[in-house]
């Protein structure tokens, strides 16, 4: 039974009522000078203090002796009785000598202004203070995870309004969270993104499907001094309905985007540089090929200077004839000067829907020049079907150049010299090429490395051609591989996107 100090029997009642219902907290009643009036007993602990042992005494009992020293029983109840009630978290001392963490309220009883004594409860904070101690180590090592991991993290309201921004974030944007918390997500995007946001917010708060939620994608951003910039942006959405965020987390592609931009060139240059070795190693060939028509412009020429010089009734038919003939070779000679000086030329790649049989057709007359005198047998089998490719027609010409190159000299020791050149228009929208020779084939060691680069199965090859093939092909949205038949010979298929059935899907 709790000992009560003075008082009538219902406030007593009342007061064994109050301290009866909230046995999970200690209470105090103590007058204005810190002496306790009554305890609801916290005897159901053998550590704690019992009601009978406290009544009297001064409610410094429960303070530790550092407490004491420092004045704090006094301190607390003054500010109490100066702000009518005051809080704070105390190590409060149990009878056994113990401490527990308590968060004390003191509230001052006051009646027409004179102050008749203190309520005191100090509620048992142990538990739930080691529990938010853990939350907030949690807390600080996710926020240093936060703040150290390079991609940028940004959660927004289902208003699209910024509730975080992550240290990462700021240093990408240029702004300092403080500026940007409360405001609209939109005003890190440029336009049209920066106008649509907010219906696309709206769409999926309405019930709609989301257009972006668990889908990674490249985006575009704005910094702060407005400059745009490629980011790639991953959105994920918690909580319920009303009551939803979505965290973004973003990477910045800039360096990425300079990254493939110089590898683009570099492999630009690499393709070049290739064209001008295949032309050298051409040359006294394609010098044959070009001395052909302009030794018959000399002999037509020389043909009708004689004829000229002494006509003897001999009739202009003959020599318009001669002429007729020196401007054809003239002709044909400047058309294999200007086909080697488009091969050549250095220039940005620059895809056009071009005509298949044509583009085969001058990379066949390159390649094959001389050909034929080393006994080499050309066939050819088209598809009608397959017409049209969207292409670099150079860059796919240096492709057909190296295969075929390659098809000619690896059956310089064959018996048979047929090289088959044939499309096939496939029904996943591409068209197929292939170049198949009748020579002795890839040796097996090489052919799982036969596309890296410094593979060759050439004595003094360098290994390259074939790797630059693959580059230019993969760059063009193909596949290129080659295949081994049972009789013999090698087989180089490559794809190209077909036009023709990309001009049907738009339709």
């Amino acid at each position: 039974m709790d000992e009560i100090a003075g008082g009538n029997a219902e406030l007593s009642d009342l007061v064994r009522l109050a301290f009866a219902q909230s046995a999970k907290h200690v209470q105090l009643i103590l007058d204005p000078h810190g002496k306790i009036l009554a305890l609801n007993g916290e005897g159901h602990r053998a550590d704690q203090w019992a009601s009978a042992e406290c009544v009297g005494c001064s409610h410094e009992l429960f303070y530790s002796s550092e407490e004491k020293a420092a004045g704090l029983p006094d301190i607390d109840l003054a500010t109490a009785a100066r702000e009518d009630g005051y809080e704070r978290e105390m190590w409060r001392l149990r009878r056994s000598g113990t401490e527990y963490l308590s968060r004390m309220t003191i509230t001052a009883l006051r009646q027409e202004n004179t102050l008749h004594g203190f309520h005191v409860i100090a509620r048992d904070i142990t538990h739930e203070a080691a529990i938010r101690a853990v939350n907030d180590t949690r807390e600080q090592h996710l926020q240093s995870i936060l703040d150290t991991v390079p991609d940028a993290m940004i959660v927004i309201d289902e208003f699209g309004l910024i509730v975080s921004f992550s240290a990462a974030a700021q240093r990408l944007f240029g702004y300092e969270e403080g500026e940007v918390v409360g405001c609209n997500v939109s005003c890190l995007m440029p336009a049209p993104d920066k106008e649509r946001h907010d219906d696309y917010i709206r769409h999926y708060r309405e019930g709609g499907e989301p257009r972006i939620i668990g889908i990674g994608r490249t985006v575009t951003g704005r910094r702060r001094d407005g400059t745009d910039f490629p980011m790639h942006l991953s959105v994920g959405v918690a909580g319920h309905h009303g009551d939803r965020v979505f965290t973004g987390f973003i990477r910045d592609l800039s360096e990425k985007e300079r990254d493939d931009l110089k590898m683009r060139e570099l492999q630009a240059e690499l393709i070049h540089v290739s064209r001008l070795s295949a032309m050298g190693t051409m040359a006294s060939t394609l010098a044959h090929e070009l001395n052909q028509p302009l030794t018959a412009v000399a002999n037509y020429l020389e043909e009708t200077r004689d004829i000229l010089a002494d006509p003897q009734g001999t009739p202009m038919a003959i020599v318009q004839e001669a002429l007729s003939e020196a401007a054809k070779e003239t002709f044909r000679a400047g058309f294999i000067v200007r086909r080697l000086r488009e091969f050549v030329a250095r220039g940005e790649v620059d895809k056009n829907v071009e005509d298949l049989r044509l583009v085969i057709d001058d990379a066949a007359q390159l390649a094959l020049a001389g050909a034929k005198e080393r006994g080499v047998r050309t066939l050819v089998n088209l598809d009608p079907h397959a017409r049209h490719v969207l292409v670099d027609k150079v860059q796919i010409q240096q492709v057909l150049v190296n295969l075929l190159r390659n098809a000619v000299e690896a059956m310089a020791s064959s018996t048979v010299r047929d090289l088959h050149i044939a499309t096939c228009k496939r029904l996943d929208g591409f068209i197929e090429i292939s170049v198949r020779d009748t020579g002795p084939g890839v040796a097996a060691e090489i052919r799982p490395r036969l596309f890296e680069a410094f593979v060759s199965s050439k004595i003094d090859g360098m290994g390259l051609g074939l790797s630059i093939c693959r580059t230019i092909v993969e760059a063009h949205g193909g596949r290129i591989a080659a295949e081994y038949p049972d009789d013999g010979g090698t087989i180089f298929k490559f794809t190209l996107i077909d036009a023709d059935a990309e001009e049907d899907d738009e339709r």
